[in-house]
């Protein structure tokens, strides 16, 4: 038990830090509300134990490939800067929608979050990094069944810290006037647009230097 306890504090600590993808979750609450913003984190965490359990049957040697990298970093670079743009040229349907009440799908916040963490090559980089060398060091020494329950609370530390997120950022849509809103939006936007600047710094790199 007190193994389980340390993989779930690990999947808490590691879930917590402000990247790219909690931007885009903490700004789908503010603009949306709390489901979207739910049904985000668990179409990012649908991505996450995809990848985890690509590492556990051990082909993340293919994630790893310079090629599949630099892919990854041009599309996280493209998808985070078109997002960024797109919340700042569309402001105004904040106020439209706080008085109309409309709402975007759930299914389309869900499928947001999955794309968004499948092409964060933090994401990628985090279950080849942490989780690969968790897996190099409890292997031979815990059971099959053992690594799946460590690997179980990793992902109910990262659900928790999304669910707080979710919650804490549907509260500032209630308790923000419009103005707030739209502040606090630009900000994230010029947030995403900043990371997708630093995705593509790095996939620039990869391919020429």
């Amino acid at each position: 038990m007190n193994s389980i306890f340390i993989y779930f504090l690990l999947g808490v600590s590691l879930a917590t830090p402000i990247g790219p993808v909690k931007t885009v979750l903490l700004n789908t609450g503010i603009r949306s509300g709390f489901f979207h913003a739910w049904f985000f984190s668990l179409g990012s965490l649908t991505t996450d134990v995809m990848y985890m359990s690509m590492v556990y049957f051990g082909v993340g040697q293919f994630i790893d490939s310079p090629l599949l990298k630099i892919i990854l970093w041009s599309f996280g670079c493209f998808v985070l800067m078109y997002t960024g743009l797109e919340n700042l040229l569309t402001l105004r349907k904040i106020e439209t929608n706080l008085n109309s009440g409309k709402r975007v799908r759930l299914r389309q916040s869900i499928v947001t979050g999955f794309f968004m963490s499948l092409l964060n090559p933090l994401t990628i980089l985090f279950w080849l990094g942490i989780y690969g060398s968790i897996l190099a060091k409890t292997v031979g020494v815990l059971t099959g069944y053992q690594i799946v329950l460590n690997s179980i609370a990793i992902l109910i530390g990262i659900m928790l810290v999304d669910l707080i997120m979710s919650f804490l950022s549907s509260g500032a849509r209630r308790l923000l006037s419009t103005k707030l809103l739209k502040i606090v939006s630009i900000i994230s936007s010029f947030s995403m647009i900043g990371f997708g600047i630093y995705f593509g710094i790095q996939a620039f790199k990869a391919l020429f230097l």
